[in-house]
């Protein structure tokens, strides 16, 4: 994936204007890597974050440093994203991008139980 994507423009108003992440990068998302090394973190309930954060990321209290990694949605669709710590409980929900809800496929509205992997 490259470094970052752009911020969305300040009339962003649909999925695709807030959504500034290249078709390179949805397919460095939605790539499954079958090498293995992966550590499993746990699941947490996922609600779009803020949307003019963009990139793919998951601000989870089930990291407590940045890392690489990977979520799986009920549906069986993954997404490789940047895990992000935040305060709270390991059972306290987590916030996740509008590009990573568009990659697991999920909507972008409502809870989404996703499960959670450390690269």
């Amino acid at each position: 994936m490259s470094a970052m994507a752009p911020p969305p423009p300040p009339n962003a108003t649909t999925e695709e204007s807030f959504d500034t992440t290249s078709e390179e990068d949805r397919v460095a998302a939605a790539a499954v890597d079958t090498g293995g090394g992966e550590r499993g973190l746990g699941t947490t309930i996922a609600t779009l974050g803020s949307p003019t954060e963009p990139g793919f990321w998951l601000e989870t209290p089930l990291v407590t440093a940045v890392t690489q990694g990977r979520v799986v949605a009920k549906n069986g669709k993954s997404a490789n994203l940047e895990l992000r710590p935040i305060d709270g409980p390991a059972t306290a929900g987590s916030r996740i991008s509008l590009p990573a809800l568009r990659i697991l496929e999920v909507g972008l509205a409502g809870l989404h139980e996703v499960s959670v992997f450390a690269k």
